[in-house]
């Protein structure tokens, strides 16, 4: 009897960048407002300065000049679980999208907040 290989999953589309402030909504970092480090669309995580810190017991490696102990650092989270905020209302916002013509007829989409309308892309 063959095992079937599972199909990887497809990316999931994550409108969050990095550098952008987030809100946390559920867990047990509930409310902690935290700078986006690094998106992994591959998984459909994010990973928030300051949210959902762990402790990583490391092994001392003196080849590699690494000392040992215990490391607190952060783990990724499932970006739905994320709001950013609108540097304009200061309130965790859901993402809209307006598109403006550019010089030679392109278009460019860009973030803007649901609430206030404001830019969430920095220039």
């Amino acid at each position: 009897m063959a095992i079937a290989k599972r199909k990887p999953a497809e990316p999931v589309r994550i409108e969050l960048k990095k550098e952008d402030t987030v809100k946390v909504l559920t867990g047990r970092d509930k409310g902690k407002e935290g700078r986006v480090l690094a998106v992994n669309r591959e998984t459909g995580k994010v990973l928030v300065e300051h949210v959902m810190m762990i402790k990583r017991h490391t092994r001392p490696n003196p080849g590699k000049q690494i000392k040992g102990g215990i490391a607190e650092r952060e783990s990724p989270i499932n970006a739905s679980n994320v709001l950013i905020v609108c540097p304009g209302c200061h309130k965790a916002v859901r993402i809209a999208h307006h598109i403006d013509k550019i010089a030679g007829g392109k278009a460019r989409r860009t973030r803007v907040c649901r609430k206030c309308g404001q830019t969430l892309d920095r220039k």
